[in-house]
């Protein structure tokens, strides 16, 4: 049953995404001159691509993703690369200060692309290099000099909240598959200064500022959070009803991406976002029992870590709209409008449907 439920659980969500991005994307289409539905038409062609390769993706055996390890590595990093490159600028372009997408007939981020590859990377010399974990210089150490590379160039993008994520994500599948924290420990002491460096930016201080004290500079650094919060409060407990809510009327900037859960706290109340973190608590209870029920270590981890990459961002996205983590730009999966996350994040879905397919007494496992 938890393939059917999984994929239950995600078609509830991308349905709830999809109402929710066009009540917040309406009005902020209107005022560029474009036609209320927009943003929500190209969501829903990423959301209809992004469902054809779930199905491909949970078709296939899991196990092919293991031989796609190193390739796929090797993809994320180049395109990473032609994001900073002094010479891509014309598919590469600097938008709002950062030069995260590729222009390529169709826009693609890259770095959403490489969160799928850590994982996949990860979980398959996790398997590699079980027995070595033991050892600092043989097991965990080979994943770091990997990871550093990858996020490296997802740092200069800037992109800090990324970098961070795809971190979490690598230390995550490792540590499932054994890897011991003290090593974690004695590397995470290393790159503390090269952290804390990144920390002092000016625009990340800023964040860090109004993190700790959210109504320090109502309209200027910490308008977005105030705004935010306004929406929550304004929404109450069953809300203003959909289409209802004031703050995407250019009050809140960003309604329909990065804050697009206030949007829901103000339209669908306190009984919306219950039930929203409700279906990704089921999301994530479902993907852990998937990583159980694997037929073999590489399925588990890779179970791990797709079910974390949805976890952390949702988790991340809903505490930045509640003022409860600095701003970070990380979508709600499903929901936020942006199509590379989308698609990315439903190719996790197929993954794991394909894990719960091939577990004792599974669809795959019984053909």
């Amino acid at each position: 049953w938890e393939a059917t439920t999984m994929m239950g659980l995600t078609l509830l969500i991308l349905s709830f995404g999809l109402v929710t991005l066009y009540s917040a994307s309406s009005v902020y289409a209107l005022r560029q001159d474009l036609p209320d539905t927009y943003y929500v038409l190209r969501q829903a062609i990423g959301a209809g691509i992004g469902l054809s390769m779930l199905l491909v993706c949970a078709l296939i055996p899991y196990r092919v993703w293991a031989h796609l390890a190193w390739p796929l590595m090797g993809l994320s990093v180049f395109l990473l690369l032609l994001c900073v490159l002094p010479w891509t600028y014309g598919i590469a372009p600097e938008i709002k200060g950062a030069r995260r997408w590729l222009q390529l007939g169709v826009t693609v981020q890259p770095s959403e692309i490489a969160k799928i590859a850590i994982v996949v990377w990860t979980a398959a010399m996790a398997v590699k290099k079980a027995p070595h974990f033991r050892s600092l210089r043989r097991g965990l150490l080979p994943f770091f000099a990997v990871w550093a590379v990858v996020i490296g160039l997802v740092m200069l993008g800037p992109d800090l909240s990324t970098a961070m994520v795809i971190t979490l994500l690598g230390m995550l599948v490792v540590f499932s598959a054994g890897a011991r924290v003290a090593h974690f420990a004695f590397l995470g002491a290393l790159v503390a200064p090269l952290i804390y460096l990144q920390l002092q930016v000016g625009f990340r201080v800023e964040r860090l500022k109004i993190f700790l004290d959210p109504l320090s500079d109502p309209s200027g650094s910490g308008y977005q959070v105030k705004q935010s919060l306004v929406a929550f409060g304004s929404g109450g407990v069953s809300g203003l009803g959909i289409g209802e809510g004031r703050q995407k009327y250019g009050f809140l900037p960003e309604a329909h991406n990065d804050f697009i859960f206030a949007m829901i706290g103000e339209e669908w109340g306190l009984i919306g976002v219950l039930i929203l973190v409700s279906l990704y608590v089921a999301v994530v209870l479902v993907g852990f029992r998937i990583a159980s029920r694997a037929p073999d270590l590489f399925g588990e981890l890779l179970a791990i870590g797709f079910t974390s990459l949805i976890a952390v961002q949702a988790m991340l996205h809903m505490a930045v709209g509640l003022a409860l983590a600095p701003a970070t730009g990380l979508a709600l999966p499903l929901v936020s409008f942006g199509r590379s996350n989308l698609i990315v994040t439903l190719i996790a879905f197929g993954i794991l449907i394909s894990i719960a397919r091939a577990a004792p007494g599974g669809k795959a496992a019984r053909a």
